[in-house]
């Protein structure tokens, strides 16, 4: 009574300072061991950056070695129990019992006896092994080897989203980091061209209605090159997320020689819906799921069954008035619980009708992913598409702006037209950028539909300098494994790249 009564538990909450030090040592946990970003930054080492130090990614990594941590322990719970017991019994008076004759049921003439003595330790050793908890076990661990597979490939699937995620950062960085200087100098000559406006106005030298015209275009195009760059501005910092760097740190990118790769094209559809059949990480997540409803209805079946059990104890007993104070004991028993005539054929219902679910999920997923395939084959072809007109686009304003530059040079064209020239070209190359990021995602996409990855070692093993040179070989050699057949380009086993 008096431990309950001190055991009572009150509300606590957080108070700032404990939050202020808990998120502190969390944020050194976030960048513990990540080294900072020296020269520029290459395509294949934010990959490889984002692979190795990603914080989600980590997660992912955890729940896998957790599942694993699981079948662990599924695996030990088809071993027998073994159970030491010690104790210690103790009472107030002796346990006095008397006898009565098995004929006449009359008592006994002896004098009542002391059959224990008041206080006396026991000790036992025993093993127990039960055939039902055997088999539940069985099958349990079967499940949980299933999960392992599951995690592993949830595990595969975040990969696939944060490389996708990982590319189309980093593009947009390269777009913000080349156009950074042209919309920061073209916004100043704006803003000049906009004050000698107002001048004119306020010294009326031309048409008032003139003059309100040229600052509303030259307004127009201020508050496009603002919104430019505002939209340039969160690309880097998505990327400083997703390659787990400081958000202060100061680095620059490198932008790829190979930007787009019309080789995606040249796979038929049927190609790529074979892979990613065998390939695809929601997919096989559903093949897992089949197999643990098929081993819940084997676990439903073996509790129908009747339960053997087995056991054997070395038992010690101090007690003065045992002859034999050292003993072995053993048993053997078999048991039926007779509600499982009863119970049994639903129970057998609920475990099909779980196993039918997850073959129409399966069915289901896979007329998805077939979807899925086709769809990202459609996207890419117009993302190709819409990425060589932006580039032509840019090409032609870009040759604009040198037959501008070399006019600026004559002082033959007016501060508005100078803005105006510039303004398109930035938008040109923006959207030149643009197209190609969606470029890149659209790849990402396909590439993740059918499930293709690249092939690499331990993560947690490899250094930062040998994954950026696997990760590079394995992004150039996507294509050689599109034109593998199925067979041989499905994964060898799901914890791979861990």
């Amino acid at each position: 009574m008096l431990l309950s009564a001190c055991g009572t538990v009150k509300v606590q909450p957080l108070t700032d300072t404990e939050v202020r030090q808990q998120a502190a040592l969390d944020r050194q946990a976030a960048f513990a061991n990540v080294p900072p970003v020296t020269g520029k930054l290459t395509m294949d080492e934010a990959v490889a950056r984002a692979l190795k130090y990603n914080l989600d990614r980590r997660t992912r990594l955890m729940e896998e070695a957790l599942a694993m941590n699981q079948l662990d322990t599924a695996n030990l719970d088809m071993l027998p129990r073994v159970m030491a017991n010690a104790g210690y019994t103790w009472r107030d008076s002796d346990l006095i019992t008397r006898s009565v004759d098995s004929v006449t049921g009359q008592p006994s003439l002896a004098n009542p006896y002391i059959s224990s003595e008041r206080s006396r330790p026991a000790y036992n050793l025993g093993t127990t092994w039960n055939l039902l908890d055997f088999g539940l076990s069985y099958y349990g661990a079967k499940q949980s080897a299933s999960r392992v597979g599951i995690a592993a490939e949830r595990r595969r699937k975040a990969m696939h989203v944060l490389i996708q995620d990982v590319r189309s950062a980093f593009w947009r960085t390269v777009s913000a980091q080349t156009l950074r200087d042209d919309v920061r100098s073209t916004i100043a000559l704006a803003e000049a061209a906009l004050s000698d406006a107002r001048k004119v106005e306020a010294e009326r030298l031309r048409s008032p209605v003139d003059t309100l015209r040229y600052q509303r275009q030259l307004l127009e195009n201020l508050r496009l090159l603002e919104s430019i760059e505002q939209e340039l501005a969160s690309g880097r910092v998505e990327l400083a997320a997703l390659i787990n760097v400081p958000q202060d740190a100061q680095f620059e990118v490198q932008e790829p020689a190979d930007s787009a790769d019309p080789s995606l094209l040249e796979v038929t559809g049927q190609q790529l819906e074979e892979m990613a059949v065998t390939r695809n990480a929601d997919l096989r997540e559903h093949f897992y799921n089949t197999r643990i409803a098929l081993d819940e209805t084997r676990r439903t079946m073996a509790r129908l069954f009747p339960n053997l059990s087995f056991n054997y104890d070395l038992r010690y007993d101090a007690d003065k008035y045992l002859i034999n104070n050292h003993w072995n004991e053993a048993g053997l028993h078999l048991s039926y619980n007779l509600m499982n005539l009863f119970t049994g054929p639903a129970a057998k219902r609920l475990a099909d009708a779980g196993v039918k679910l997850a073959d129409q999920r399966r069915v289901a997923a896979q007329m998805t992913v077939v979807t899925q395939v086709h769809l990202s084959r459609l996207q890419y072809q117009i993302a190709y598409r819409q990425y060589l007109r932006a580039d032509q686009i840019w090409q032609a304003d870009a040759k604009i702006a040198e037959h501008v530059k070399n006019r600026e040079a004559a002082e033959a064209q007016s501060k508005l037209e100078q803005v105006a020239n510039s303004t398109t070209a930035i938008l040109s190359l923006l959207r030149r950028y643009q197209s190609l990021a969606q470029l890149q995602g659209a790849g990402s996409r396909m590439q993740a539909t059918i499930g293709l990855e690249p092939t690499l070692g331990s993560v947690t093993e490899l250094s930062l300098e040998q994954l950026t040179r696997e990760v590079g070989t394995s992004l150039r050699n996507w294509n050689k494994a599109l034109n593998q057949p199925a067979e041989s380009a499905a994964p060898a086993a799901a914890p791979a790249a861990k």
